[in-house]
């Protein structure tokens, strides 16, 4: 069965029946003896069902269910009482709890009721892939992939997100590398328990160790109380460590070794502790580069890139910018009171026709600020920055050249030669890589450019 039950009672006696009686149906049993224990079991481990006594000395049952929703953590929670009524039972559902047992119970009342608990949860996930199945296929979701080589990305990060391999995201600066760590996690079996993103070039470095691993009272002088780390406040869940290539040297020797043993020692403690947690890390820097200058541990390196994925930067996915910045401008009118729905056609080609140095991020920034400028419905385009407008930027010439109306057949040479010699600068002239990115057949590209005289063909 391989399932995970943690069970919290004051009574030595009930417990050891318990572990007793679950693990001969199968079950992996962790007991503990008070709810302050199992919350703090919790925070650093997963378990896929919880059995709660009601009545305990200190935090009992109630303070138990308050306790997993401050922190956060979602699971299947069995409360139990030997001072049962319908109020208490009612009070505990509402604070969470799946289902309610009163004490005494048979061995078979327990074990059924932990089925039940079962087959509810393993609904709930076969309903939540559904939807994330459904949603993928309908083009919704979080991730907008049209151009290929951003579909391969996609298509990889679902694969992976059902195991716990470690995985090295790189790309440019606003491509959207958390984005992917994301949907990696959200469709893995830990996408219940949390996401703890660490941005490695935002933190002190004289902070950083007591940050990543937490630190023991006294452990120095401003240390008046114990204090988890990030990686124990990712327990069972996925520590996204963005920027990694930032990590100074001293620090990556602490990483590394979280990674070989799955354990953490705080700052002051001579206990290691053990922690479940798989880690997506992601850089915009050259690491490879970084190890021959000596700035990063190679054997880091190759412990984090198990699954490398390398995200393309927005000039070289075309397809996917008409659709991105729709998306933006449509999220913006939904929730604000702008009038701007939609791009004009001459908006759309200069947005197609720019580089995008900044890529997705900077598309975003710039969707916004023209929708809080804009006052009509369509934006023209000149309401967008001068950087993008036709002639501003060293754009194709094909991007200043005047629409003839609305009509797409009409203006389909345009468009056309556009896209492609936008495609053909992003791979260097590459015929055959432009034509994977403008997703066309290689035969069919060398006719479009003698068609429209785009260069020698051989």
């Amino acid at each position: 069965m391989d399932l995970k039950v943690l069970v919290i009672d004051d009574e030595p006696g009930l417990l050891q029946m318990l572990q007793v009686v679950l693990g001969r149906a199968g079950y992996g049993v962790t007991t503990v003896t008070s709810a302050r224990e199992g919350l703090a079991i919790l925070s650093r481990n997963h378990f896929d069902l919880c059995l709660c006594d009601l009545r305990m000395p200190g935090m009992d049952g109630m303070g138990f269910l308050a306790g997993l929703k401050t922190s956060g953590i979602s699971m299947t929670v069995i409360v139990m009482s030997a001072y049962g009524s319908g109020d208490d039972a009612i009070a505990a559902m509402k604070s969470g709890a799946y289902d309610y047992i009163n004490k005494p119970f048979q061995s078979e009342e327990i074990l059924l009721t932990l089925r039940k608990a079962v087959e509810r949860e393993q609904l709930r996930r076969e309903n939540s892939e559904l939807r994330s199945k459904v949603s993928r296929q309908s083009g919704a979701g979080p991730v907008i992939a049209r151009a290929e080589a951003m579909r391969r990305v996609v298509a990889v990060a679902t694969r992976i997100a059902a195991f716990r391999s470690t995985v090295l995201i790189t790309g440019e600066s606003g491509t959207g590398k958390e984005v992917i760590a994301k949907l990696i996690h959200e469709g893995s079996d830990r996408s219940r328990r949390p996401f703890v993103a660490v941005n490695c070039g935002a933190i002190p470095e004289g902070l950083m160790e007591s940050e990543f691993f937490g630190h023991v009272k006294g452990a120095f002088t401003d240390a008046v109380g114990n204090k988890q780390g990030l990686i124990e406040s990712a327990g069972g869940g996925t520590l996204f460590l963005d920027e990694v290539g930032e990590l100074p040297s001293v620090l990556q020797v602490k990483i590394l070794r979280f990674l070989q043993e799955s354990e953490i020692r705080r700052v002051g403690d001579t206990r290691p502790v053990k922690v479940d947690v798989r880690v997506i890390a992601a850089t915009s820097r050259d690491l490879e580069q970084e190890i021959g200058r000596g700035n990063f541990r190679e054997d880091l390196y190759y412990r984090l890139n198990v699954v490398p994925i390398k995200i393309p930067p927005l000039r070289v996915r075309l397809e996917d910018i008409p659709v991105l910045a729709d998306h933006f401008l449509r999220k913006i009118h939904e929730r604000t009171s702008c009038q701007a729905a939609t791009f004009s056609p001459e908006a759309m080609r200069a947005l197609i026709a720019y580089s995008w140095p900044g890529n997705v991020r900077e598309l975003e920034n710039m969707v916004e600020r023209v929708a809080v400028m804009c006052d009509a419905e369509i934006v023209p385009v000149d309401a967008l920055p001068d950087a993008i407008r036709p002639g501003a930027c060293g754009c194709a010439p094909s991007a200043s050249m005047p629409l003839q109306g609305l009509s797409l057949k009409v203006n389909q040479r345009e468009l056309e030669i556009l896209l492609i010699t936008r495609a053909l600068e992003a791979t260097g002239g590459n015929r055959t890589h432009a034509a994977r990115i403008l997703e066309m057949s290689h035969r069919a590209l060398l006719y479009k450019l003698k068609e429209y005289g785009l260069g020698k063909i051989d």
